[in-house]
C-alpha cells in the first residue's frame, strides 16, 4: 500500500493521528521536499517526533524515480509524506497513476493546506475562484498566463490566492555548462517581490484586471507561530517586507462582503484607507 500523508503548514505534531500510526508501521518512508516546506520543522525533528529515519525525496527522485518510491510497494507499506494536503501538486496525482498501473493500492490521509486555512485572513472559502502560481520572473522569461486567470475570478467578483514560487535544489547552469552539477541555494518568493511583478504585467497589458490600487492581504508563514497578514494595495506591498518565508498573496474580487472587509480591517495600518481602496477598486471594476 501506498500511503500519502498530508503533514499540515508547520509543526511535525501537525500531521494527523491516523498518519502517524501510519508512519509508525511503514517499511520506508519518504518526505516529498520541494514544493513546499514545514515552517517549524525539519527532516531531524520529523525523525525524532517519528521514531523512524525519513528519506528525503527531492524533485528529481518523485518525477523521475517513483520506480524507486513505488519498489515492492504491493507487499509493503510505504508512505510518501506531503507538506499541506496530499494533493495540492500535481506530482503527486502522477505519483498516485504510476502506482494504479502497477496494481498497488492508494490511501490518502489529508491534512490542513494553505487552499483552507488561508480563510484565517478573513476572507470566505466560497468566495474564492482560481488559485494562480506565480514564478520568478528571470531576464528572458516573464510568463504572465495568470493575468487572465485573475481577470476571470474578479470578473465574476471572486478572490483570487496567489501561490508564490519555490526553489529548491535548482542547478547552477553556469557549473552545469562547465560538466559540474552544483545547485543553488534555496529561494522563497516574497510578498513584495510578487507584487512587483505584478505591477510589472499590469503595465504591459492595460486590460484592467487590477491596478496598483487594487486592495490585496499578504499572508505570511501561514499556520505558523508567527502568521502574520497585511491588508495593502498592490503598490504598497510591493515594497512591504514580510519577513521569514513562507509567503502568499490574495488579491480580493471586484465584490467583497461586509463582514470579510470587516475582519480584514484588523490588518490594515490604515483602516479608512483600505476602505476606501476597496470601494474605489469595486467602482473602477463595475465601470469596465
Amino acid at each position: 500500500m501506498l500511503y500519502l500523508i498530508g503533514l499540515g503548514l508547520s509543526h511535525a505534531t501537525d500531521i494527523t493521528v491516523r498518519g502517524l500510526e501510519v508512519v509508525k508501521r511503514c517499511k520506508r518512508v519518504y518526505l516529498e521536499a520541494y514544493t513546499s516546506i514545514l515552517m517549524a520543522a525539519d527532516k531531524e525533528s520529523l525523525e525524532e517526533f517519528y521514531g523512524r529515519d525519513v528519506i528525503l525525496a527531492d524533485r528529481e527522485l518523485v518525477e523521475s524515480g517513483s520506480d524507486q518510491i513505488l519498489d515492492n510497494a504491493q507487499e509493503d507499506d510505504i508512505a510518501f509524506l506531503v507538506v499541506g494536503d496530499v494533493f495540492g501538486a500535481t506530482t503527486h496525482t502522477d505519483l498516485v497513476i504510476r502506482a494504479r498501473e502497477l496494481g498497488i493500492k492508494v490511501e490518502a490521509i489529508h491534512n490542513a493546506s494553505v487552499m483552507n486555512a488561508v480563510g484565517a485572513c478573513g476572507l470566505q472559502l466560497y468566495t474564492f475562484g482560481q488559485a494562480v502560481s506565480i514564478v520568478f520572473f528571470t531576464e528572458n522569461w516573464r510568463p504572465d498566463s495568470f493575468y487572465d486567470k485573475i481577470m476571470e475570478n474578479r470578473k465574476i467578483g471572486l478572490h483570487t490566492l496567489l501561490l508564490l514560487d519555490i526553489k529548491v535544489k535548482e542547478p547552477n547552469y553556469d557549473e552545469l555548462m562547465k560538466g559540474r552539477l552544483v545547485y543553488e541555494p534555496p529561494r522563497y518568493m516574497s510578498v513584495a517581490t510578487c507584487c512587483q511583478q505584478l505591477l510589472e504585467v499590469e503595465e504591459k497589458r492595460k486590460e484592467r484586471a487590477y491596478t496598483p490600487q487594487t486592495p490585496c492581504v499578504a499572508v505570511s508563514r501561514l499556520g505558523s507561530p508567527t502568521q502574520s497578514f497585511k491588508a495593502a494595495t498592490l503598490q504598497e506591498l510591493a515594497d512591504y517586507d514580510a519577513g521569514e518565508p513562507l509567503h502568499s498573496v490574495v488579491m480580493l474580487g471586484s465584490q467583497v462582503h461586509e463582514l470579510e472587509l470587516e475582519y480584514l480591517l484588523e490588518f490594515a495600518d490604515n483602516k479608512d484607507a483600505y476602505r476606501a481602496a476597496v470601494a474605489a477598486d469595486q467602482e473602477l471594476f463595475a465601470k469596465n
